[in-house]
């Protein structure tokens, strides 16, 4: 469920793409990546290339396995988030690990896909299909999750009735998923008051075998419901021990899925063609430089009323260096770099006459056939930092300091009455440093940090800015040294975190748009955010419990979580009220289903919310396969200023979820299911709890030839997402799906 990798010989680790044109940009970029695949078969044998940090990391966690009961197989992976090289179940913080075997079996059409069973977080896409919104532990959105790719910061909004902060990442790419829970990522970004996502993306190392010089593999899969397909490539070439490259190609075409009750979802189909080129440079044995580029190129219908309204077309692209070195003989130096840009263009225009309402004026207009909205956004990164490893007596020291940078471009306009008009354009940047020190003596480990936040937001409507300390303090006892409790750990955590206000929090405004009018207030007096967070957690690891050839890991954690200044939207502001203003020009509007109401909605710092919870995560091992157990549980609320308590509508389902794999055949065969209870959350009336039952079968056949296959809702059940069921509307998931994958692998 997450915790723990084990290695499978014999099975490919890696597959990816063929691609049929759609954008012209990105057909250009691509047409390199096929390019290079189809040219690598002809190169000559080079070197094995020289292991990463990473894998030297690993190969030492390999080593200490051997100590383990003869048969045991097991490799614990490295966090990619962590920066003091730990594994999900040494990090003293709610923390999952999603390895490429995981996404190879949940076969993910979308990012919401690949967590399937992780606790404490939930995806949310509505019918965007190709959109996703991450919540955490019941918060989401306008940067209360970070949500970074090899590196580089999704901070892409759009107003509306749905999703508000969404990214764009085809899970084809993937080789990887780390989800930090909690403001305990505080050296991470700002902003993360619920946690991070971190993705990462495949490197030629994952895809080479140690004696390749090049290798390609092209993937066809086909799902039943919304009749889709996927097309895939990928190549590799390795020019010597310390360059090598990778490119990928993903091609997907859907239709609209039917939910379980067997109806028609509008507006969920879609066609995205996505791109991965990467490139690994060794200058020294000690160093490391990653230059990537990923990028998307999607087109969807969203509808309006049950009606086709919008056609979308999206292009995003994220430009990404990272650079490591390290050097055992220098404790001191372990020093990390990470750059990005990235851009993200999204063009709505209209396939009908839409009755809108003027922004400025509250007057009816109509917005007629292929009027256009644009969202623009540019976001540049920046993150450096660098751990020293010294003894101070006993005491083992890991310091790690450093500090990071962000700036959001948002440039957004179209015709009037269009919806570009409540997203605002602005400027925004964030910066950070933080130290923090894990230190580590017998049976104790403490982690103790400070970061500091500042923000500053720039437009036509003003300026504000901020700043804050944020403490973290961690103390771990792992007290029992007889066998089979000596790999258990209790751990507190006390963590605060900063956000400040977005954009559009801070600045939107003009009149609704459609249905009833009345204004948006901006407010630049906003206060940030601050998240506390307390924690308490156990992590246990042993091998050889029931037989020789067995392991198992877990962790569970109870969480409770105060957010200072909450910030959310007011729609009630009464007239006369923090300036709403009475427009006497519009009474009632009668309109196609319109009419002019007499209040105003604002972002307001407008309540304390606490959120409360438990999240348990389990995965046991042996030679015959693999079973997993993990559970969350999320309740929350919030207190008004005004005294009124109010159930927060961002919280996810309660989870129960199971899984069970058996192997055979000397591995090349793996069957298995899984199942997952969701209980609804509270004062959410819409919403209902629901089981799903999922199943799984992966054959190797050949050293080349490699089939995939997996039911999802085997049972038909009809259900929404609780994110998605509001007042305004209900979207519900798809019914049984059916997947069918054939990998095709070359190398040499």
């Amino acid at each position: 469920m997450g915790l723990v990798h084990w290695g499978r010989s014999g099975l490919v680790e890696n597959t990816v793409p063929a691609h049929r044109p759609m954008a012209k940009g990105m057909a250009t970029l691509l047409a390199g990546v096929a390019a290079m695949t189809l040219l690598a078969p002809q190169a000559s044998a080079q070197q094995a290339q020289a292991p990463t940090d990473q894998q030297q990391a690993e190969t030492k966690k390999a080593e200490e396995a051997k100590t383990a009961p003869a048969g045991v197989t097991l490799l614990d992976k490295i966090l990619i988030i962590s920066r003091t090289g730990e594994t999900a179940i040494e990090s003293m913080a709610s923390v999952s690990h999603v390895d490429q075997e995981q996404l190879d079996r949940r076969m993910a059409t979308t990012p919401g896909d690949v967590f399937f069973g992780v606790p404490g977080i939930t995806m949310q896409a509505d019918a965007r299909r190709v959109s996703s919104s991450v919540n955490i532990r019941g918060l989401q959105d306008f940067g209360r999750v970070a949500v970074i790719v090899d590196g580089a910061r999704q901070d892409f909004q759009r107003s509306g009735h749905g999703t508000q902060s969404t990214f764009y990442l085809d899970p084809e790419l993937l080789k990887s998923a780390d989800v930090i829970r909690g403001p305990v990522a505080n050296t991470y970004g700002s902003g993360a008051i619920g946690g991070v996502v971190f993705f990462e993306t495949k490197d030629a190392q994952d895809f080479l075998k140690p004696d390749e010089t090049w290798a390609a593999s092209v993937t066809g899969r086909y799902e039943s419901n919304a009749k889709g397909w996927t097309t895939s490539a990928a190549g590799a070439y390795r020019f010597n021990e310390n360059w090598d490259v990778l490119g990928n190609i993903v091609y997907r075409n859907y239709d609209d899925y039917k939910d379980g009750g067997g109806d028609t979802v509008r507006g969920t189909g879609f066609d995205v063609l996505s791109g991965l080129l990467k490139t690994t440079i060794r200058p020294s044995e000690n160093s490391e430089l990653k230059l990537g580029w990923n990028g998307t190129g999607d087109s969807w219908t969203e509808t309006s009323s049950g009606v086709p309204a919008y056609d979308v077309d999206l292009k995003q692209n994220t430009f990404t260096a990272r650079y490591n070195i390290t050097d055992d003989a220098k404790s001191w130096l372990d020093l990390h770099v990470n750059a990005s840009y990235g851009k993200t263009n999204l063009d709505q225009t209209s396939v009908i006459a839409l009755n809108r309402y003027d922004p400025s004026t509250g007057l009816p207009v109509t917005v007629p056939a292929g009027a256009q909205s644009n969202y623009d956004l540019g976001t540049f990164s920046l993150d450096v930092w660098n751990t020293s490893r010294f003894e101070t007596g006993d005491f083992a020291h890991q310091l790690t300091y450093g500090g990071d940078f962000v700036s959001d471009n948002v440039e957004n306009g179209g015709a009037t009455g269009g919806d570009s008009f409540y997203s605002p354009s602005g400027k925004r940047r964030v910066s950070g440093g933080y130290v923090q020190d894990k230190i580590s003596w017998n049976w104790l480990e403490i982690e103790a940090a400070l970061r500091y936040d500042n923000y500053s937001l720039k437009s036509d409507e003003g300026d504000t800015s901020g700043d804050r300390l944020s403490p973290r303090i961690t103390v771990g006892v792992s007290p029992f040294e007889s066998p089979g409790l000596d790999g258990l750990q209790f751990y507190g955590t006390y963590a605060e975190g900063y956000r400040s206000p977005s954009i559009t929090e801070t600045l939107i405004s003009g009149l609704h748009p459609a249905g009833v009018t009345f204004p948006f207030l901006p407010n630049p007096n906003l206060r940030p955010e601050t998240g506390k967070t307390m924690e308490a957690g156990i992590n246990y690891k042993t091998n050889g419990i029931i037989q020789a050839d067995d392991a198992l890991r877990i962790k569970a954690a109870y969480f409770h979580n105060d957010i200072d200044d909450y910030i959310g939207l007011n729609d009630n502001v009464g007239v006369g009220n923090n300036g709403c203003p009475y427009l006497p020009g519009l009474p009632p509007i009668w309109t196609p289903g319109g009419y002019y109401i007499p209040t105003c909605a604002q972002y307001q710092n407008y309540a304390n919310a606490k959120i409360q919870g438990f999240e348990f995560e389990s995965v046991y091992e042996a030679a015959w396969g693999f079973a997993g157990l993990s559970a969350s549980i999320t309740n929350g609320h919030q207190m008004t200023y005004a005294g009124v308590r109010q159930d927060l509508s961002t919280i996810p389902s309660s989870q129960v979820s199971a899984q069970v794999g058996f192997r055979f055949l000397e591995d090349k065969l793996t069957v298995g299911g899984e199942v997952q209870y969701n209980g609804k959350p509270k004062g959410n009336a819409l919403a209902k709890d629901y089981t799903l039952v999922n199943a799984f079968a992966s054959y190797q056949a050949t050293d080349n030839l490699k089939v995939d296959f997996r039911a999802d809702n085997l049972f038909d059940v009809k259900y929404a997402n609780p994110l998605n069921a509001t007042t305004t509307s209900v979207v519900y998931e798809p019914g049984i799906t059916l997947k069918l994958a054939a990998t095709m692998r070359f190398g040499g």
